[in-house]
C-alpha cells in the first residue's frame, strides 16, 4: 500500500476553502489528473455519495470508482469559540483501491488554513503491484498533488 499526503497553507477560512472543494464535480478545475466526473448516485454530496471519475497520470488512463465516506464541513472560529476542522473522506473500488481524505485546519486566528491530502492506495499487478505504489505514490503522485494543490490556491485566491 502506498501512502501519499501533501498539504499547503491557504489565504482563506476553511469555510470558505470548503466552498471550493465540497462541489465534487468541480474538483477537476483543479486536479490536472482528474479528467471528468460522473455521479452514480442521485445526491452528489455528503456520505454515500458514488461516482466515477476518469484519472489520466501520463499515457495512464484508468476509471476511479469512488464513495464518499466521511463528510464534515468545518466551523470557522467565531468570538471566542475555536474553529473546527473539515474533512472529506473517500474509499477508491475501482483498479486502484484504497482510501483519500481531505482535511482543513484552521491556523492561526482561522483566517488561514491547511490543506491537507492523505491517500492509501493499492495497485494491482498489472500497474506495478508494490513497486508501482512506491514509483507512483512516492515520486509522480505527490508531484501531481502538490502542483494540484498550488492549483486549489490560485482557484481560491480568485474567488
Amino acid at each position: 500500500m502506498s501512502d501519499v499526503t501533501v498539504s499547503i497553507d491557504l489565504d482563506a477560512s476553511p469555510a470558505e476553502v470548503w466552498d471550493v472543494v465540497e462541489p465534487i464535480e468541480r474538483h477537476v478545475e483543479w486536479m490536472a489528473d482528474a479528467v471528468a466526473i460522473r455521479f452514480e448516485t442521485e445526491q452528489t454530496r455528503g456520505v454515500g455519495t458514488k461516482f466515477l471519475c476518469d484519472t489520466k497520470v501520463g499515457p495512464i488512463k484508468l476509471t476511479d470508482h469512488m464513495e464518499i465516506t466521511a463528510w464534515t464541513p468545518p466551523v470557522d472560529a467565531a468570538a471566542g469559540t475555536p474553529g473546527t476542522d473539515g474533512v472529506m473522506g473517500v474509499k477508491h473500488t475501482g483498479i486502484v483501491t484504497g482510501s483519500g481524505v481531505f482535511t482543513i485546519e484552521p491556523l492561526a486566528d482561522g483566517s488561514r488554513s491547511k490543506f491537507t491530502w492523505s491517500e492509501h492506495l493499492d495497485f494491482p499487478w498489472y500497474l506495478g503491484g508494490r513497486l508501482g505504489e512506491i514509483i507512483a505514490g512516492r515520486f509522480v503522485l505527490a508531484a501531481i498533488w502538490r502542483r494540484n494543490l498550488r492549483s486549489l490556491a490560485e482557484l481560491i485566491a480568485a474567488r
